[in-house]
């Protein structure tokens, strides 16, 4: 009997033995050695595998001994079984050979740069985004890529946020999401809070700054961005993700996938979330989802994606007035009579905390929207080096913002004076909805063929957009104007086609050559009343010629240098339109765009360094001129410039400590700048032009330093600590190069830790904890001014977007 029990005893602690091997290793390119980050390691016949992480290492525990299987998977590459005898010695090394099955990435390859393109640019991975999604919108998880400036409203990174690059607003910026874009069609711009957490199920983001490469949608000003949705998961999936933080932020995200099966692949996500936001009432409600399916065979890719959200979001659009911001409170009373605010608003202003401080108090002062995109995309392997892709899109999107207007004249909603008993009234408080309900449609196309030298895109893109802009009254205090009165009415179409043929040729083995020609051609009409009751019709038309060249030379296998030019034509905005009724229509604006720079990348290091002069020809640039109605106008400036220089990179200083940073040094500039101001008298009874002249006057929200950085440590497997630095330099509200109308500089530290486990009845259990703004620095990303004169007296008002100081979010990851 003792024997037998002896016998078992070390039969289970044989067993015991064997289940702590632990194995580690890498995935790599079989012909470049380049690691593959994102790949799975799978055991044959179990549940288990690990993922290859951004060192390009993995490591599989308690992997029982003996003679094992190990599967390797990884989009665009052929499955790889590799049988090894355990306990093994070292790293297991697992190399796998290029695909010749069409993958996700045929979709978006038209509008992305690579390694041999003349262009400055970053790709941000799945596992990067990952680390850093706890629930902010994605402008705050590209913070760190170069030349970058986020802001927020709310001043958490939630509801209403954007981004700025090389100074370059979101309506210069073109953003594309599987080569479809997505900016606004008719006034450029980019509303995230439109597709809230698609951070969740985006597999790869690549910034582009510059001209760059030519795209589909708006003209790049100062960069574009292009999003690749998730791609084919080879494996099933379930991820549940919440996370909590400060200001009562909340994020709960479930996803799953079927994995390939029988070439059939299926995912799905729904988001929910919520905050109340730093500034008073700024509270964000947001509702998203995602859904793909697909069929991948050897020579054609079918897929279909349908992803949207509805956002409801209280308005904190105001901004604070410096005058809180300061705690003046003799500027404060100045600030509230020149904004014509009443006593309860004045006292609002007066008692609230001053970096808080949002001036609307209506229950219901709302924006509330909802977005839906359909995507189809058919990809079909024509030939040997010869591939097709076609995709058809609608976006349809509708919703509407509320606002509280105390006193409001009848005669801006269609009504004369109203006679009530024996009174005349000619204004009262109300109740309005402005609304916006549009449709966006067409088809995006690429033929793309590489064989020997040659690497050839043909594309392009028709898309038509219609919007209808309509205000209505929905509540006053006089029961003679009906709820539901719509007081204007418009409505806007454009036609945009665009056709790019872009190749890269290898001229001798160091040389590449690079040429990229892109005719776009466009229609835009809009007709109606505006909001301020005027009525105006547009018809116009442009055809525009987009030229771009440049080599690229390797001096090493792993260093090159590169240089190009590039031209970009940009149509004015419906607002420029709308504000020129009656005066001369708007230009469009071009750009000339000069750039040079050195790369090298080594294992354990690497850096870029890039110099750009962007030259800009009629610029659209506010000045403070209003049109005969009171709105205010762009108008165009003859001259005026970019130029910089960019440098990033990083290093793995240990193999557990590295450092990754950037940091920009531009010169922002408009040769010749004509400021008007107007004085409306002492008695506000005459309007009077003053003109300011300026030379050489810096672009307003254009600073001249911006850097970031991300120290990592990683003290054992699975556990990493970063701190991650934003400095931007000080910014102008305007065009005047003026002291007094300026955005201090900041630099702020946000500090990030996480720690995965690896439990048998689940793939990864992953905690994270991210501290923004550390150090609890007091500082505002956004900003405007105005001013006029009272007789001989100017009255100047700045406003800033305050963000919130030391906030905390923690998340919880569990992933099936």
């Amino acid at each position: 009997m003792f024997k037998f029990l002896m016998a078992i005893i070390g039969w289970s602690l044989s067993l015991h033995a064997f289940a702590q091997i632990s194995v580690t290793g890498s995935v790599r390119d079989s012909k470049s050695n380049d690691a593959l980050v994102g790949a799975s390691v799978q055991l044959e016949g179990q549940n288990r595998y690990s993922i290859v992480d951004e060192s390009g290492k993995f490591e599989l525990k308690n992997v029982p001994g003996g003679t094992q299987v190990f599967i390797v998977k990884f989009l665009g590459y052929s499955e790889l079984r590799h049988s090894v005898s355990l306990p093994f010695s070292g790293d297991l090394i697992l190399l796998l050979d290029e695909s010749n099955q069409l993958t996700d990435e045929v979709v978006v390859f038209a509008t992305r740069a690579n390694e041999k393109s003349p262009t400055v640019y970053s790709n941000i991975t799945k596992l990067t985004i990952q680390k850093q999604n706890l629930g902010q919108d994605l402008p705050f998880l590209l913070n760190w890529t170069p030349s970058l400036i986020t802001t927020s409203d709310a001043g958490t990174g939630i509801g209403y946020t954007g981004l700025r690059i090389r100074g370059s607003d979101a309506t210069r910026i073109n953003v594309t999401i599987n080569g479809i874009p997505l900016n606004d069609s008719e006034e450029h711009g980019v509303f995230w809070v439109n597709i809230p957490d698609i951070a969740s199920s985006t597999q790869s983001i690549q910034v582009q700054r510059g001209v760059g490469n030519s795209t589909n949608g708006a003209g790049a000003f100062g960069a574009s961005i292009n999003l690749q949705t998730n791609t084919r998961n080879d494996l099933p999936y379930a991820d549940v993700i919440n996370s909590f933080g400060s200001f009562g932020t909340q994020r709960h995200t479930v996803g799953v996938g079927t994995g390939l099966k029988n070439n059939f692949s299926f995912d799905a996500r729904l988001s929910l979330i919520k905050s109340d936001g730093f500034i008073d009432r700024a509270s964000s409600n947001l509702k998203s989802y995602y859904l793909a399916g697909g069929y991948y065979g050897k020579r054609t890719m079918i897929k279909a994606i349908v992803f949207g959200g509805q956002e409801r979001t209280y308005q904190s659009w105001y901004g604070v007035p410096q005058s809180k911001l300061n705690n003046d409170r003799d500027a404060m009373l100045e600030t509230a009579a020149a904004e014509g605010w009443n006593a309860e608003q004045t006292d609002q202003l007066l008692k609230s905390t001053s970096r808080t401080f949002n001036i609307y108090t209506y229950p219901n002062q709302v924006d509330n929207y909802a977005q839906d995109h359909y995507q189809l995309h058919l990809s079909q392997q024509l030939a040997d080096g010869l591939t097709g892709n076609i995709s058809l899109h609608y976006t349809y999107g509708r919703g509407f913002y509320e606002e509280y207007k105390y006193g409001a004249s009848f005669k801006k909603y269609g009504f004369d004076s109203l006679q009530i008993g024996g009174t005349k009234i000619g204004s009262s408080d109300l109740v309005r909805r402005r609304w916006l309900d549009n449709h966006f449609y067409g088809a995006t196309y690429s033929l793309h063929y590489e064989k020997g030298k040659v690497n050839s895109t043909l594309g392009g893109a028709l898309n038509r957009y219609v919007g209808d802009h309509f205000g209505e009254v929905t509540w006053a205090q006089v029961s003679a104007i009906p709820p539901g009165h719509r007081y204007y009415f418009n409505q806007g179409t454009k036609t945009d086609f665009n056709v790019f043929w872009k190749t890269n040729y290898q001229v001798i083995e160091q040389l590449n050559a690079f040429v990229d020609l892109q005719i776009r051609a466009i229609d835009y009409r809009a007709y109606g009343i505006e909001n301020e009751l005027n009525e105006f019709q547009t018809k116009t038309n442009f055809n525009f010629f987009n030229p771009k060249v440049g080599i690229t030379y390797s001096l090493s296998t792993n260093q090159n240098v590169y240089a190009s030019f590039g031209v970009a034509n940009r149509e004015p905005v419906r607002s420029d339109f709308v504000s020129n009724i009656n005066t001369s229509p708007p230009q469009h604006e071009t750009l000339h765009d000069w750039e040079a720079g050195w790369r090298l990348k080594k294992t354990n290091a690497s850096i870029n360094i890039n110099c750009y002069w962007m030259d800009y020809t009629n610029q659209l640039v506010p000045t403070g001129k209003l049109n005969d109605v009171g709105a205010a106008i762009r108008t165009n400036v003859a001259n005026s410039y970019r130029a910089g220089i960019e440098v990033d990179g990083g290093i793995r200083i240990h193999p557990k400590l590295s450092l990754v940073g950037n940091i920009t040094f531009s010169q922002n500039k408009i040769f010749n700048f004509t400021e008007v101001i107007y004085d409306y008298g002492a008695a506000f009874d005459q309007q009077t032009e003053i003109t300011n002249f300026y030379r050489n006057t810096d672009i307003a929200f254009s600073p001249n330093w911006v850097g970031g950085s991300s120290f990592t440590y990683q003290p054992f497997k699975n556990a990493e600590i970063a701190l991650l630095s934003k400095y931007v330099g000080q910014q102008y509200l305007d065009n005047t190069t003026n002291s007094n109308r300026m955005l201090p500089s900041y630099f702020i530290n946000d500090f990030r830790i996480s720690y995965s486990w690896k439990p048998r009845f689940m793939h990864a259990l992953t905690a994270s904890c991210l501290v923004n703004n550390i150090f609890n620095e007091q500082y505002s990303s956004n900003g405007y001014t105005y001013g006029y004169f009272a007789g001989s007296a100017e009255t100047r008002q700045n406003y800033f977007y305050p963000q919130a100081g030391r906030n905390l979010l923690v998340m919880l990851a569990m992933r099936f």
